[in-house]
């Protein structure tokens, strides 16, 4: 793998984003790694640091790894592959089961978090969580958003990790 500057291939997360999504990975209390599927997710300066934010539910699992996580990897595949996993990934609950191991994703350490990564994938970030931000209907101010997205109040947590690694395969 071949260490890339953050923002080189943005499009490539831009697009998988737009299409079936790329792969959140958090840890839980135990360290098993969990991911889920994303289709939202914003990278920009912030602070003047290279950030990524992700937003996860709080009914997700995911949300409770993040709540406590000091880091977290985000892994985009190549496009047209790994379209079971994503589906998979973005339906199922790693309260239940591990996640990577059910749909046959090979963890693999990352090179400066905790949080691993998925060799199967072709572009990873590697981030450090530097603010978590839980959303309330009050935070709003497009009603046209609520009843888009939050009829149910079930709001996500916004998360923002300064990326510290970036690389493709």
């Amino acid at each position: 793998m071949q260490e890339i500057n953050w923002n080189k291939h943005i499009d490539i997360l831009k697009d998988a984003l737009s299409g079936n999504g790329a792969f959140l990975i958090a840890r839980d209390a135990s360290g098993r790694a969990n991911p889920m599927t994303i289709g939202w997710a914003q990278v920009g300066i912030i602070w003047s640091r290279p950030t990524l934010t992700v937003l996860v539910r709080r009914s997700r699992y995911t949300y409770s790894c993040l709540v406590e996580a000091p880091d977290f990897t985000v892994n985009v595949p190549t496009a047209g592959t790994l379209d079971d996993q994503l589906l998979f990934c973005g339906t199922k609950s790693g309260r239940d089961l591990d996640k990577a191991a059910a749909c046959g994703l090979t963890m693999k350490r990352a090179q400066r978090v905790l949080t691993p990564i998925i060799a199967e994938c072709r572009l990873h970030y590697e981030c450090q969580v530097v603010l978590r931000k839980q959303l309330s209907r009050e935070d709003f101010s497009s009603p046209q958003i609520l009843d888009e997205y939050y009829q149910s109040d079930d709001h996500h947590m916004l998360v923002i990790g300064q990326i510290v690694a970036a690389y493709a395969s």
